[in-house]
């Protein structure tokens, strides 16, 4: 008897499984941890800065063709919260926005480096390639400015207790600090911190 309701429970549960496509822009709550909604509001915000701020619209733009777009180094962003978060995802979201906005280029970051440094070489060096089409190094652009930044978050929690009803309670609070550096002088043209809270109460019978 005790078999058969075990495989009666499994089979409701299977007969329960789905699998289906949502929007990826709606609000994403599952967890109290950074998720899918504080990647795409704290890349946003920045880009907007980026785009909008007149400090960036006055850079020197001597020894350049007609194109006057400012040309972007993106460096790291420093995860120093206690969760394991891909900072590239932020910076690649914000990179794509940023070239569609037509005011920047970018240079390749340092994956993008390695990857062209291996196809030069492999050019060059294999005998397999025509050499009327070898590409070479020392032809790259300069960059005019890097993109860098931190990730830190603080998290407070708060364990169920009689007085709370038995309810836990957490607070996560992340603040992400994007700087915009002139490489020829080091000055700081450009910053902007962003911020999100995240709160979550946890009754007797789940999440609340």
């Amino acid at each position: 008897m005790q078999r058969l309701l075990a495989a009666c429970t499994l089979a409701l549960m299977a007969a329960c499984s789905s699998v289906g496509y949502d929007d990826p822009g709606r609000v994403e709550t599952l967890t109290i941890d950074y998720g899918s909604t504080d990647l795409q509001s704290l890349s946003a915000e920045m880009v907007e800065s980026l785009i909008t701020d007149q400090n960036l619209n006055y850079m020197d733009s001597s020894g350049k063709t007609d194109d006057k777009r400012i040309i972007v180094y993106t460096g790291s962003v420093e995860n120093r919260t206690a969760e394991h978060i891909d900072t590239q995802a932020i910076t690649d979201k914000m990179q794509t926005a940023l070239l569609q906005s037509g005011k920047f280029r970018f240079v390749a970051e340092k994956a993008g480096q390695a990857e062209i440094e291996d196809q030069v070489r492999f050019q060059q060096e294999s005998g397999r390639v025509r050499e009327d089409m070898m590409r070479s190094f020392g032809k790259q652009l300069g960059a005019d400015v890097v993109l860098y930044g931190t990730l830190r978050s603080i998290d407070k929690r708060k364990g169920s207790s009689i007085e709370s009803g038995g309810t836990r309670k957490e607070d996560v609070y992340y603040q992400f600090v994007l700087k915009c550096v002139d490489i020829d002088t080091a000055e700081i043209l450009w910053q902007k911190e962003a911020e999100l809270r995240k709160t979550s109460r946890t009754g007797i019978f789940g999440r609340t």
